[in-house]
């Protein structure tokens, strides 16, 4: 009798490749002084190397099916691509189009011409789509009310196509089309622009009746919150890596800082707690993966635990960086501004912990 898969927290081998190449990519074409130069110029997207990651590696595609020019693979690996571009911090549209707007659209008609030709488009990385919602909203509960103007919706600025959820389904409409106005709006996050999305009611194409749409929309944030843990993931370990070594080279009274029992405490708790939040993060990427019924559980937990690992550990780096890490010439900023955004993207922490209480049925 076949029972649940078995889960399986480790990498593959193909993982391991794939992560090689996006490590490769990234550390040759992704410097972060001229990232964060144009940050601040309001233009944070290198389309080069977004071409090269969504196209050249086929990284936009890998949850889209081979039939619709897609790589055919899953979220495991999708979870891959997350962790590097968090490592990197890197200012991409991967979260927002390759996986929410693209499990959106695969939770539609994907027979559907309208459907499938933006799925191919997304998944070659010849346009970006996101979904017209505010950035904080959690895969569960009631969606935000349609209204003419969205705000807080994350790389619109650098989108081709919104997804906007509407009353009677949803609808994919064009950002350079009659009647559709994107304004930036200034993030916390330099990396991951926000932005004040507003359409005309009858702008954009239906791809989607009211339930299906609404259905679709779940998927997609729910896959997107489960995924946003491994990019949450990449971050705690970057500043971990980055703060440990910092801490073997500065020294003081003729001692690397770090040789002090104080730091190493400090630092052999964000250990345990990295170390943690990579199970949780695997966890919820192979249960998206398997399509397992404990999905939502294991979105949950990854949301309640990653945002705030990630978070301590840029606070950390922060800190332990000493008077260099408070200045803008150093990087853990960009860090620190990425896992506090993170902390409430696709639903805070508290919110995914009422969640998890509902979901085990905890007595109040």
């Amino acid at each position: 009798m076949e029972g649940p898969l078995p889960m399986n927290l480790l990498y593959t081998d193909t993982e391991d490749d794939l992560r090689a190449a996006v490590r490769s990519l990234l550390t040759d074409r992704y410097d972060l002084p001229a990232a964060l130069r144009r940050a601040e110029s309001g233009d944070p997207y290198d389309a080069d190397l977004w071409s090269s990651l969504a196209g050249g590696i086929g990284a936009a595609g890998l949850l889209v099916p081979e039939k619709l020019g897609g790589q055919g693979a899953g979220h495991r690996e999708a979870a891959v691509v997350l962790e590097e571009l968090g490592r990197a911090v890197t200012a991409a549209p991967y979260l927002t189009s390759s996986v929410v707007a693209t499990e959106t659209l695969l939770g539609c008609d994907t027979d559907s011409t309208d459907v499938a030709g933006l799925l191919t488009a997304l998944a070659g990385g010849h346009r970006v789509a996101v979904l017209a919602l505010p950035l904080t909203t959690p895969p569960d509960g009631p969606l935000p009310a349609a209204a003419d103007t969205v705000t807080g919706v994350a790389d619109a600025v650098r989108a081709d196509v919104l997804l906007v959820p509407r009353e009677d389904g949803l609808y994919a409409a064009e950002t350079e089309g009659p009647g559709a106005s994107v304004e930036p709006l200034t993030p916390l996050d330099l990396t991951r622009p926000l932005a004040a999305v507003t359409l005309d009611p009858a702008a954009g194409i239906r791809i989607a009746d009211a339930a299906t749409g609404r259905a679709a929309v779940r998927r997609g944030l729910l896959a997107g919150a489960g995924l946003l843990a491994s990019e949450q993931l990449g971050v705690a370990e970057w500043c971990l890596e980055e703060t440990v070594k910092y801490t073997k080279e500065r020294h003081q009274f003729n001692r690397p800082v770090g040789s002090f029992q104080a730091l190493k405490h400090r630092m052999a708790q964000l250990w345990l707690e990295v170390v943690s939040a990579r199970a949780a993060a695997r966890n919820a990427a192979d249960a998206l993966a398997t399509g397992s019924p404990e999905t939502a559980l294991a979105v949950a937990v990854a949301q309640a635990y990653c945002g705030r690992v990630a978070v301590h550990a840029a606070e950390e780096c922060v800190q332990l960086h000493g008077g260099i890490g408070m200045t803008w010439e150093h990087p853990a900023h960009l860090y620190l501004k990425r896992a506090k955004a993170d902390s409430v993207a696709l639903g805070s922490a508290g919110r995914h912990k009422e969640t998890i209480a509902e979901l085990v049925d905890l007595p109040e």
